[in-house]
């Protein structure tokens, strides 16, 4: 029997129209939360994680140039409010923008902190930490 993977997601991934400063922007950004490049296509494709390559940051496949899709963001585990902290401002640090500060979020949970930032092409990410989560 296989090995019980402990993530319900393969992978995801987001374009970029500028690929060495995306990665050098996840780079920075999450290592603040103990992520870091597990899988690299030199000039086309970095895979993140901390155990599988769970998170892509790619040229598009297609050629044509990266967009976001509205009503989308990808929410990133932190392993305490400091490290929500420091993802958040080493995201605004290497250049992505503010999208909601780091606080608590009653309307997801009682004890449910994060941060929200876009990334240098406006893809909306998230570090929060799992507490009380229903």
């Amino acid at each position: 029997m296989a090995e019980e993977i402990p993530s319900i997601i393969h992978h995801v991934s987001v374009g970029t129209n500028n690929y060495e400063a995306a990665t050098a922007f996840y780079d920075k950004v999450l290592a603040t939360i103990g992520v870091g490049r597990i899988f690299d296509i030199p000039g086309v494709a970095v895979a993140y994680g901390k155990q599988f390559p769970e998170f892509w940051v790619q040229k598009p496949a297609d050629g044509q140039p990266a967009d976001t899709a509205n009503g989308v963001h990808f929410g990133f585990i932190a392993p305490s409010k400091d490290a929500v902290k420091a993802f958040y401002a080493a995201a605004i640090e290497a250049g992505g923008s503010d999208d909601g500060e780091p606080g608590p979020r009653p309307d997801y949970g009682p004890d449910y902190y994060g941060a929200f930032v876009r990334d240098l092409d406006g893809h909306k990410i998230e570090a929060a930490i799992v507490t009380g989560v229903p």
